[in-house]
């Protein structure tokens, strides 16, 4: 009888495994060059507040009127509630100046947030890519 539940806890085992989630992470400076930022000026379209990093997606418009969209990554939630930046200081339709850090890969529409600058002058800063190594 011990045998029968000790196959039948392994089957269990066995069966949980892939719920398990995979812990692997990333390095910030892998992904992004912190050597090198840029700046648009932008209306955020979509937020996306979750683990392990938020993403927050803007529309810019070029000089001659054609709109791009950019997603911008921010750190994991927790470590931004506890910094004082919350999800509702961000609101779909903000019209803001965004400065990131671009992406290794090449990707021009894609940044790592340093700071967002509001209409009414306030800012709401992110950190450096080094400050957030080993944090993130």
């Amino acid at each position: 009888m011990t045998r029968r539940y000790l196959h039948g806890f392994g089957v269990m085992v066995l069966a949980l495994l892939p719920a398990i989630p995979v812990l692997a992470h990333h390095s910030v400076t892998a992904e992004f060059d912190s050597s090198k930022s840029f700046t648009v000026k932008a209306t955020i379209t979509k937020i996306e507040w979750v683990n392990p990093h938020i993403y927050m997606y803007a529309d810019v418009k070029d000089d001659n009127g054609n709109v791009t969209n950019y997603s911008f990554e921010g750190g994991p939630p927790g470590n931004l509630r506890r910094s004082g930046i919350l999800k509702t200081m961000f609101n779909v339709g903000d019209v803001v100046t965004i400065e990131a850090y671009i992406a290794k890969d090449g990707s021009r529409h894609l940044g790592l947030l340093h700071a967002i600058h509001f209409a009414d002058g306030h800012q709401v800063f992110f950190g450096r890519a080094e400050d957030s190594e080993g944090k993130n």
